[in-house]
């Protein structure tokens, strides 16, 4: 029987999908690593998973444990299902700051793993991967293909308010404009995490162009996604044109779009955020949108 062993035995493992309208508008083949298959909801599921063993083989998380962590987003949701999984406590904090962006077990994890999956799907015959982040994801994939292939392009995709858009090519921690309504990403320090990266390029996405690929991706591939889903897929689809037709660019779809059901698919925020027209609205969307008022 193909049975996997509770949760941990389902985290990771998630499939490519092929966005077609954008493999056929840049003549290259774009694939979405679909994390947010994961259990928990999110990619966040491998770094939890990850943070929670390394803690174990360190002797510093024993049974009948407490796991205490400071987030806001992803990776409380998924410590809270390992913890529950393996029998630890879990107590959630929303701090100033938090110090998973240090945690290099999130980093370590998408090189034992995320890396040599995305390899092993595309047959080796990747071209470029394009994600967004604070260092885990990008850092630990770049740092695996790269170990297979140098002349894999890698690209980190930076919101409006963070540095890294300046710091990949310039070695300077410059902000590039003042905010984004992107959550969890984009940052104006290096962390551990993304230290000494391999990285060749970084692309700045607006908001604008990270909502009009959310819409996109529900109208035109049925994926209800999250925001870093839509940066990642809009600075993908740049990436593909800069390379030209021929080429295969995967990036990371990250998590589900329920949770922002109260801002990226309400007109009303959007509005306010200058952004409504870059929602092109389907009837599944105002599908969508009715639901949040009528739960309002």
């Amino acid at each position: 029987m193909n049975v996997q062993n509770g949760f941990a035995g389902t985290v990771g493992r998630t499939p490519l999908i092929r966005l077609r309208r954008l493999s056929e508008e840049t003549g290259c083949e774009i694939f979405g690593n679909a994390e947010f298959m994961n259990p928990g909801g999110s990619v966040k599921d491998r770094a939890a998973l990850a943070i929670i063993e390394d803690a174990e083989r360190r002797g510093e998380l024993t049974p009948g444990g407490i796991v205490v962590e400071g987030t806001a987003g992803n990776t409380g949701i998924g410590l809270a299902h390992v913890c529950d999984a393996r029998g630890y406590r879990c107590i959630i904090v929303m701090p100033d700051k938090s110090n998973q962006f240090d945690n290099t077990a999130n980093r370590r994890t998408h090189v034992e793993t995320t890396g040599p999956e995305v390899w092993e799907q595309t047959d080796g015959r990747i071209d470029a991967f394009v994600a967004a982040g604070t260092g885990g994801t990008i850092a630990g994939v770049s740092e695996y293909l790269k170990s297979r292939r140098q002349s894999v392009r890698c690209v980190v995709a930076d919101p409006p308010g963070s540095s890294l858009y300046e710091f990949v090519p310039n070695g300077v921690l410059k902000a590039t404009g003042s905010s984004s309504i992107t959550e969890g990403i984009g940052i104006g320090r290096v962390t551990d995490n993304f230290a000494d990266a391999p990285l060749d390029d970084a692309v700045h996405v607006e908001d604008a162009d990270t909502v009009r690929h959310v819409y996109r991706l529900l109208n035109e591939e049925g994926l209800f996604l999250g925001g870093t889903s839509g940066i990642n897929v809009a600075a993908a689809a740049r990436v593909a044109r800069e390379l030209g037709p021929g080429h295969t660019v995967v990036t990371v779809l990250c998590d589900g779009g329920a949770k922002y059901q109260s801002r990226l698919f309400n007109p009303e925020w959007l509005a306010q955020k200058g952004l409504a027209a870059s929602a092109v609205r389907s009837r599944r969307v105002q599908r969508i949108q009715m639901e949040n008022v009528l739960v309002a």
